[in-house]
This record gives structure tokens, sequence and C-alpha cells, in this order.
């Protein structure tokens, strides 16, 4: 594997080296726009105001999909014209077949039917822009572009103004984008922006752009072509102030007894957010008590490994300019668990409180189910010398249980007041070929849980990325540290906690040090990629990336962001032969080999894996993906959680889906995946059906069923237990069947009043039989790395609910644990009518459900059974507010 993996870097840098440039530039277009001098624009969707005859019609669009380089089939014109406070957009989208437009409508962001999209590079800076997207229906969809393309920001909301109008050459739009919107150097007396013009023909799933791209090349924003003609636009002062409302009430199961558990509970609150323009490029944004009750549920999640699960965030205000802070540790095309780890996870803000009071007999208590943020400020943007900011500051409260007992009340702190802080800078150099950057974070906590939780964690990174041969070719290197201070006991809970496990017998290069009060670790990725280059005939092109990341045993990031677990070095590969054109059946094709290596550092070999897979779109917009991984190695650090590495079963994994051509009415997803583990010592079957319906343009509803099954034989860790002065882990086979059921509608009265439904019902069953001790963890032969428990070794207790182990047969029990079966069942749902009655002002009225009943014990019903019959069992937690918003412009 080392002797294949360095003769490969070594080819593909050869060719890098090497390699004559073979992307050249492409002419990049113009654009002259003109003062609208005092003539007014009736913004009715038709632009025949004698204003824009001032300025001339531009067209001749290209194909970008599915045939690159190729005339559009439809022609496109566009015309440009602007004022003190607004940039104004005029389309004539032609088509032979107007009765075939379509008008479907969505959700704000939701890009439905046939659109056009103008994407503003106002900053010139050739890596980010702003990208406003107008349906035929009328609805608005806006994004903010970073990175040169790579990263698209739906949270961009700005306000703004749209109209379209269908006739029989075809359909005509305006838009009216405010200038205090945008980000541009306001000291500026004529100014340069990137433009680009983009449309979408639904039926045919093409897309053509003004300013040709092609598709193998590397780079959006920077192979813009130009907007000319802008001259003495102020500078724009923005300042919006949007105050909110909300009311609320809740339902729920009486708990007899429990004075906090009554049935029923209603509040009033409200807040306040703003948006501040500092300078025209520098932007501070502000909440005070934010409320997100119009969000919708996470999904419901169970994992067995140990591994915490990965949400995504949710909130507006924390998704909104999230690419300036995202910063992966990894980021690599190859994938791998490690590419979700980020130096700043905004979903630690205001997370569930990390303590739960111990109760006595006849004790309850009141616990806040997250942590109340009290105000949080974000400072952002990008000055005129190229240097992009991004400063986070919030606030989150301490938080107290109200802990009753026969009318005696008393309070406990179950999470801390904490400050978090992320500063993120990047600098351009060279029109973005070259980019460095860096990125702070802080916690820092009050009184309260010091036994538990950090009082001080910091961490930071610094990154550096280098394009050349017309940005064809690239190399990346992030390096990042972390600091984290506290108690001895909270530090010692962080050495032994699963992510770092210090305590294993066989890592003889880590050790548990209950004296220490800090940790310090280190971690990086450096990779080298190619993704475009010359073109065969049929559109083919080769792309890669190599690279490696490591994180060191006492790197921790999980105070503000996320990290699966340290201890790691990490090899990946990616190569891809691509077909971006037609040809034959198909529109494209991707043929795809990955293959990852992982080591401790320790320096033992702990994973090998391959991967090749195929991903197809055909000519009658159907597509398609099939992929098979090979991992003949894994042995895992954390499996026994703290005992010694444990050699895992190999496999063999295979997936396929398949789904419909998506201009249909009825479109359909289907998703199988198969792993198989050699003797039949372990096997993995999931399955998943999604069926969407569009009846009406305004109307859209989808179901999608996942059902997955597995069984484990001997390596499921169940519960480590003391015996004779040491440790046995006990460890089982499982049998696991899961099954979800997502279902979502979206109805459009108007493209600004909406009603949007979710709701999932979710069952997760684990049965466990078969138990044994972990005899010999890393032995390769199977059944010596396991011993079973005989008969006479192993009885259940059902009074108790425990399993009673006399392993040394002399009739006393050695030792005991718990039944781990168990049967999760849970169901939530939201229903949202959202009105923005005016542009940037909105209307909720909120009906959110969610139950999660006692089914702990229905061990025995199939799971379709247990699900619908025990989901509402119980009485919901029913949620009913109504939140009013009004954005005012200062």
């Amino acid at each position: 594997m080392k002797k294949f993996t360095c003769l490969l870097i070594a080819f593909l840098c050869y060719q890098s080296l090497s390699a004559n440039p073979n992307d050249p530039p492409i002419d990049k277009r113009q654009y002259f726009t003109q003062n609208l001098n005092g003539k007014g624009i009736e913004l009715d969707g038709i632009p025949n105001e004698s204003a824009w005859n001032t300025v001339p019609w531009d067209s001749e669009f290209t194909q970008w999909q599915p045939n690159d380089g190729a005339p559009a089939s439809q022609n496109t014109r566009f015309k440009i014209l602007y004022d003190e406070k607004y940039l104004y957009f005029g389309f004539r989208c032609y088509d032979t077949e107007p009765e075939k437009i379509e008008k479907r409508m969505g959700r704000r962001d939701e890009f439905p039917g046939d659109w056009v999209e103008v994407n503003i590079d106002s900053y010139h800076d050739q890596r980010t822009a702003f990208s406003f997207t107008l349906s035929v229906s009328g609805v608005r969809n806006d994004e903010f572009i970073s990175g040169n393309g790579n990263e698209w920001d739906e949270s961009f909301n700005p306000i703004w103004y749209a109209k379209t109008h269908v006739d029989d050459q075809g359909w005509t739009g305006e838009m009216k984008i405010p200038l205090s919107q945008l980000r541009y150097d306001g000291d500026n007396e004529n100014h340069v922006w990137g433009l680009q013009v983009m449309r979408r023909l639904f039926r045919k799933e093409e897309r053509s752009t003004w300013q040709y791209i092609p598709r193998n090349g590397v780079g959006w924003v920077s192979r813009f072509g130009e907007l000319h003609g802008l001259k003495n636009i102020p500078p724009q002062r923005q300042v919006e102030i949007q105050p909110y409302v909300l009311a609320q009430t809740e339902t729920f199961q009486k708990e007899e007894g429990n004075p906090f558990i009554d049935g029923n509970d209603s509040s009033i609150s409200g807040g306040l957010d703003a948006k501040v323009a500092v300078t025209s490029d520098l932007i501070l944004d502000m909440t005070v008590n934010p409320d997100f009750g119009q969000v919708e549920a996470d999904p419901s999640a169970v994992r067995l490994d140990g591994f915490q699960n990965f949400f995504e965030e949710r909130r507006p205000f924390f998704i909104e300019s999230r690419n300036i802070f995202n910063y992966q540790v990894t980021g690599s095309d190859a994938g791998g668990d490690y590419d979700q780890d980020l130096l700043f996870y905004s979903r630690r803000i205001g997370g569930s409180p990390h303590r739960f009071p111990d109760l006595l007999d006849n004790e309850y208590a009141d616990v806040p189910t997250n942590t109340s943020i009290l105000g949080a400020a974000k400072f952002s943007g990008k000055t005129k010398k190229g240097w992009s900011i991004g400063i986070l500051e919030s606030i989150a409260q301490q938080e107290r249980a109200v802990i009753d007992f026969e009318g005696n009340r008393r309070e406990e702190v179950v999470e801390p007041r904490a400050n978090y802080f992320v500063g993120r800078l990047q600098k351009d150099i060279k029109e973005g070929e070259t980019v460095i950057g860096g990125i702070f974070t802080a916690v820092n906590r009050g009184e309260g849980l010091e036994d538990i939780m950090h009082k001080n964690a910091y961490s930071g990174g610094l990154d550096f990325q280098h394009y050349w041969k017309n940005r064809t070719w690239t190399f990346r290197a992030k390096g990042i540290f972390s600091r984290v201070e506290g108690t001895p006991e909270a530090i010692y809970e962080t050495q032994t906690a699963f992510e770092h496990l210090f305590q294993r017998t066989d890592a003889d290069y880590v050790e548990v040090d209950p004296n220490r009060t800090s940790l310090s670790g280190h971690g990086g990725t450096v990779s080298i990629a190619k993704y475009g280059g010359k073109e065969g005939a049929k559109g083919q092109v080769f792309k890669f990336q190599t690279g490696g990341t490591w994180r060191s045993p006492e790197l921790e990031l999980n105070d503000i962001g996320f990290m699966q677990t340290a201890d790691e070095i990490n090899h990946f590969t990616w190569a891809g032969y691509h077909f971006q054109k037609p040809f034959s059946i198909f529109n494209s094709l991707r043929l795809n080999y990955n293959h990852w290596a992982r080591w401790d550092f320790g320096g033992s070999l702990t994973n090998l894996n391959w991967n090749v897979n195929a991903q197809a779109s055909f000519k009658n917009l159907w597509s398609m993906g099939t992929g098979f991984n090979l991992n003949p190695l894994e042995i895992s650090n954390n499996a026994l959680r703290g005992e010694t590495a444990m050699r895992k079963l190999p496999g063999m994994f295979n997936w396929f889906w398949v789904e419909s051509n998506s201009s249909k009415k009825v479109r359909i997803n289907y998703f199988q995946g198969i792993s198989i583990v050699p003797h039949k010592r372990a096997k993995f079957r999931e399955h998943s059906l999604r069926i969407r319906v569009q009846p009406l343009d305004a109307l859209s509803f989808s179901v999608r069923a996942a059902y997955g099954k597995s069984y484990r034989k001997q390596d499921q860790w169940v519960e480590n237990v003391d015996y004779q002065g040491g440790t046995r882990s006990i460890v089982s086979q499982v049998n696991q069947e899961n099954f979800r059921l997502t279902a979502r509608l979206n109805y459009n009265i108007t493209p600004d009043l909406t009603i949007q439904y979710y709701g999932q019902p979710f069952i997760f069953r684990p049965k466990y039989k078969n138990f044994a001790y972990v005899a010999d963890a890393l032995n390769k032969d199977f059944n010596q790395r396991f011993q079973r428990f005989t008969d006479n070794q192993i009885s259940f207790d059902e009074t108790e609910d425990l399993y009673l182990v006399d392993e040394n047969e002399d009739g006393q029990t050695d030792y005991s644990f718990g039944k781990p079966d168990f049967n999760f069942v849970q169901f939530r749902s939201n229903l949202v009518l959202r009105w923005e009655y005016i542009p940037g002002s909105e209307v909720f009225l909120v009906w959110s459900q969610g139950n999660t009943p006692d089914a702990f014990d229905d061990l025995d019903s199939p799971i379709g059974k247990s699900l619908f019959s025990n989901m509402f069992d119980e009485k919901a937690h029913n949620i009913f507010l109504v939140k009013f918003t009004y954005r005012f412009l200062l």
C-alpha cells in the first residue's frame, strides 16, 4: 500500500510539473450599463419603458449543461440599468414552445421551474459574488457565493424586488436590487464588477450562460464577464432593524405528582435582529434574545458505535454568512468521516445543558431544554485590499434547574454562563490565485460544572491555497491547534473521553495524568489536486486529489467545534475520469477511484479502504450511480471504550441508486446498500424509496421510506465490567432494524405566502445475543478474538433486568451487566405558514409536534407495528406559536 501510494503521488506530481498549460484563458465578455438619470421604471415584469432603450440588449448564451459549449437551444437577452440606489435587470427569455414553460412554485431558495439567475462580483475579487435568481413563477432565490464557486450559501436573504410576465414569445422579467444589499468599494468613481447571467430551461434541464465557462475548468467567479459603466455610485449606509414578538403555548402529557409537568404552558417573548453597514463593504449583524421556533426539527438519529451525531445548522442567524466561518480541518474530495471535523460548529452555541440533576425519591426537576442565547453579533465583509474579515461573538446565559421536593424548591446549575468567540481572516493575492488565512476560536465559561467542563477552550489555524496552470492545479495546506484548560477533574474527563481514550492499555504513547489542568493538540491537512485540463472528444478530463490529514492525541475541538476522534493520521487519494459532454446515451458520465489508509500516533496501521464508483446522467434525464467498497482492515481504538484497540470485521459494501426525470410531475429515487462480511459474520442491507409528486405548479409533496437491517457477530461492544482486579469488555452479536418515514408538503398560495409540512416517524431497535468477552482483541483469528459464555456461565435475572455471569463456574456471580436491548420510537413534525407581507417582514404560524413514547421494551412485535401502534399512545408534546417580525430600513 505504501509503495503504491508513493508511486501514485510521484506520478501525479510529475504530471503537475511537466504538463504544458492546457486550459487557455477565456475571453471575458463585457456589458456597458447606463445611469437612469431620473427616468423611471415600473416594476411589472415587462421591460418596455423608454428608459430601457438607453442600453442595448445582450444575448448569445452558451450551454453549460448538458452539451457544454454548444449554443443555447432558446435565445435569452438582458439589459442592465442603475441609479444611485438600485441596480435594474430586464430579461427576455424566448421560447419556441411557450406552453411548455414550467411555472412551478416553491418556497424562497427552492429554485423551482424555469428561471434566470444573475451573479454579481461587486467586490471584483474573483472569489465571491451575490446571486439573485428569479423563477418564471415569481419565486425569488438568493445565495452568497464564496470560494470561487465552491460554496453557495442559501442563507443569504437580502431585500430585493422582481416581477415576471409570460407571453406568446416566452417570458420576461425585471429585477430591482438595492445597492445596499451588495458590497463594494464606495470610494471608486468607475466600477468594474464581475457578471454572469444564467438561464435554466427546466424541461430539458439545460443551463446556458452569457459568459461561457467550460465545465472542465476550475473556478466560477474568477471566470465571470465584466459589468462596466457604473460611475460615482455613492456608498450605501444600510441600517436594518427587525424586532419580533412571539406568543407560544404548549400542551403535553401531564405527569401526576410532578409540579412542572402539569399539561400546558404559555409564554410571550420578544427580541431584536439588526444589520448595520459600517462601511459599504463591512456589515455588523446583531441579535438579542433570538428565537428559532419556526426552524424545522432535527431528524431522529441513534448510533451504537459511540460517535456523536452531526446535525446541520438550521437557525437563521447562524447559517447566514456561515461560509466565512466554515473551517473544515480536511475537506477532501475523497470523503471520509474526518471531513465533518470543524473548528467552528455553531450548534455548540445554545445546545442542551451538560448536566441533569441527581434526584432523590419524590424529587422533580424543571431543566431547560436548551441554553438561552442572550445575544450574538457578527462583523463580516471584505476590505478594498482583499482582506476578508469575520468576527462572531455570542453570550449564553447560565442555566439552572429548579428542583422541587414536596413544595420546597432549590436551584442547581446545569450549564455555566459562556462566551463564544470566532475570528476569521483571509487575504487574496494576485486575484485569488493565492489565498492565505487564519482562524481563532475561544470559549470562556463562568462558574459551575468545573468538574466536567473546560474553563477555557482555544483553537486556531492557518491555511494556504495556491492555484496554477490557469487554476487547474491547486495546492492546499492547513495547520490547526487546540488548548483546553480546567480543573484536574475536567481534564481527566477529556483524557478518558471517547474521542481520546488515553487509558487504553495498548497505547504506550499516551497516558492518563490525573493532575493535568490543560491539554494541547495539533492537526492539519496537506493536499495537491488537479481539477481541469485538456478535454478529449467526448469532453473527458482526468481529475485527482491526494493528500494527508492528521489529528494529534491531545487535539480537542468539541467546545466550539466538531471532532469525531483524535489520534489519527489519514492518507486519501481520489481520481476521476469524467465525460462532461453528451455521447451515446449519456449526458455525462463520471468514473471515480478512491483509497484511504489510517494510522494512529503509535504507528499502527488501523484502516485500509478502496472504492470504485460510477455516476451517470442520461439523455432522457434519468440518472444513476453505483459503487463498491473493499475494507480488508479495520482496527478501532474506540470500539471498546478505552480498553484496547480491537480488530473489527473486514467487509465489502455495494451501493446503487437511480433517479427518474426531475422535470416530470412524478419523480422517483431509489437507493440500495448491501454490505457483506466473509463467513457470514456480518451483513447490512439498506433500502430507501422517495416519491415526489407535483400535481399543481403551487403544490408538491414527497414521501421517503428508509429501512435498514443488519447483524454483526460478536464484536458489538456492550459494557466494560470489573473482574479479578482487571476489566472485562463484554461484546455480543447484535441484530438491528430501523425504519423512518419522511413526509413533506409544500403549498404556495403566492410566492410570498406558503404552507410547509414536515413529519417523520422513526424507530430503531437493536437486539443482543450470544454474549462473550474479549480474549485477544487484535487476533486475526476471529474465533480466538472472543470467548463466548456458555449456558452455565451466564443467566438472565428478569426481576432486575440483568445478565449474571459466573465466569469461573464456582456458583457465585462474578459480575453482571444490564440488558442492552431497546426499542426507540419517536415522531417529529412541523407545520409552518409563512407570509412575507412586505419584503423582509414576516409572519409565522407554527404547529410543532413531538412524541417519544415509552416503547423501550416492545422488542418482539414487527417494527412497523411497534412504530405506528406506539407513536401516538401517549399525548404528544404540541407547540403552537405565532411570530411577527417587521424590518425597518433606516
